[in-house]
């Protein structure tokens, strides 16, 4: 049987509180107030859509492997690349086979939905393998604007194939409009949108229903019969008139993401899905729509098997949280001119002949083991590293990026240029061998102890704007609790 085989959540550890927002922007823009409810996520500076997409992939391959998955569809709207494919990226960074089907999709908020389904069209096609679906946004919004408030950061990805399935496809129905309510163009850094009743009441309210309503029309089911309806909708009360008008009883409404992360873009009803399925008993009906230039709804059934794949991924990534000043998230956002000195101002060009031959060892992480001794290291090596052994020649590869480590030593540098001073930068002793040094994220210097776990993380090392190249790496994440 075809179906989702797991599921994984990410979700950025800081956390913006709105009112906090209001209270520094409010005078310019009262209208906002009544958005000054909860909090949102936002990505650190060293994270985009692409690094936070490849987060929630390795969670949802962690009990996978990687030479099964032989599609790959990563759907956002805020990609990093216009022209250089990024879910190419995403599977060097995931160490899946160079032979799998790559794309992105992108141009609308429904994207999420539809990368799903292409992984469903996918592994019925009989191709062979399993289809991963990443849906991942990381979106600006200008400031004092209601996208300010409703906006939000996170990332979902869905593995699709035959095996223990937890939820299995039954239908899906598609509406396809021009309705202008958000956009955006190549020329611009920021999102605009029409009258906001306009997108509340035309768009959200008019075409969510009438895809929820094509669905089960088509299956000849009645509302009655859905366990969860999961549909993103930052608007309250447009929700419940959704749910009045489909005759759905407002329990069965999944609940939405929007309070405690905001409007993730394409992978807002993802986020959703996730969590309705963390919740799920088999047998239940789930139908999921998405938003955008019209409206798109799937049909899932939870089988049998979601009573013994481990759940709690929802909360935990919930849990993993940092409060952030307003006056950071518009630096790490770049929305004011900051005074970077001469350390900040110039990045060395990227050698991408290097990074083609290295990409392995630099999106991948992929270093090396003799075979003769066992003896792991970073970066790989063709000369054994043991003294007792110094074989040559003698090496297979070897992924450091899903092995946790100790922090052998670090520091900090007040020199250094960082967008989150000091740089911190930490020597780490992997697990079942290996050494290497990484800069340190998602932490303060006060957070960090010698002999403290830490697992990696794909970021965004550095980005050179004057060749239009962003340069990724690994970085180490202090284990400090809390979901970690």
């Amino acid at each position: 049987m075809i179906g989702i085989l797991s599921y994984g959540v990410y979700i950025p550890r800081y956390r913006l509180s709105r009112e906090r927002v209001y209270a520094s922007m409010g005078w310019f823009s009262p209208a906002t107030r009544g958005y000054a409810k909860g909090e949102k996520a936002v990505a650190n500076y060293d994270e985009d859509g692409l690094s936070m997409g490849v987060e929630a992939a390795r969670v949802c391959l962690e009990a996978s492997k990687r030479e099964e998955v032989s599609g790959l569809y990563f759907a956002s709207t805020s990609l990093p690349y216009l022209e250089r494919q990024n879910s190419a990226i995403m599977a060097s960074a995931l160490n899946l086979s160079e032979h799998v089907e790559t794309a992105d999709m992108t141009g609308s908020l429904r994207a999420g939905t539809s990368a799903l389904l292409a992984a469903f069209d996918a592994a019925v096609s009989g191709r062979g393998g399993k289809a991963l679906a990443v849906a991942s946004d990381c979106r600006l919004a200008k400031v004092a604007s209601a996208q300010e408030h409703l906006s939000g950061d996170g990332a979902a990805a869905f593995l699709v194939g035959e095996g223990d399935t937890l939820a299995t496809l039954h239908g899906s129905f598609t509406v396809s409009c021009d309705f202008v309510d958000y956009r955006r163009t190549t020329k611009d850094d920021f999102g605009r949108s029409w009258e906001e009743r306009w997108i509340r009441d035309m768009g959200y309210g008019r075409l969510i229903q009438e895809a929820l309503s094509g669905l089960l029309k088509e299956q000849g089911l009645s509302a009655g019969s859905l366990a969860k309806v999961v549909f993103p909708c930052p608007y309250p009360a447009v929700r419940k008139k959704i749910a009045t008008r489909l005759g759905i009883d407002h329990s069965r409404v999944q609940e939405g993401v929007h309070q405690f992360v905001g409007d993730a873009g394409v992978a807002t009803p993802l986020l959703m899905l996730v969590s309705a399925l963390e919740e799920s008993e088999p047998g239940d009906l789930i139908a999921v729509a998405s938003y955008g230039n019209g409206a798109q709804a799937l049909l899932l059934k939870v089988e049998e098997c979601i009573r013994d794949y481990p759940r709690g991924g929802w909360e935990r990534a919930l849990s993993r949280r940092a409060e952030m000043p307003y006056e950071k998230y518009m630096a790490f956002k770049e929305m004011v001119p900051l005074e970077v000195g001469i350390r900040g101002e110039e990045v060395a060009p990227t050698a991408l002949s290097v990074l083609w031959r290295e990409r392995k060892a630099i999106l991948g992480l992929v270093g090396s083991r003799c075979k003769k001794c066992g003896t792991p290291v970073y970066p790989p090596q063709r000369v054994c590293v043991n003294p007792e052994c110094k074989a040559i020649d003698e090496m297979e590869e070897h992924p450091f990026a899903h092995r946790t480590g100790k922090l052998f030593t670090f520091t900090a540098d007040n020199l250094a240029f960082s967008m989150d001073p000091p740089a911190l930068y930490g020597v780490v002793d992997f697990e079942g061998g290996g050494r290497y040094w990484f800069d340190l994220t998602d932490c303060a210097l006060s957070d960090l102890k010698v002999g403290m776990e830490v697992k990696m993380s794909f970021r965004r090392k550095y980005v050179d704007k004057n060749r239009s190249v962003f340069g990724y790496f690994w970085k180490a994440v202090p284990v400090l609790g809390g979901g970690e």
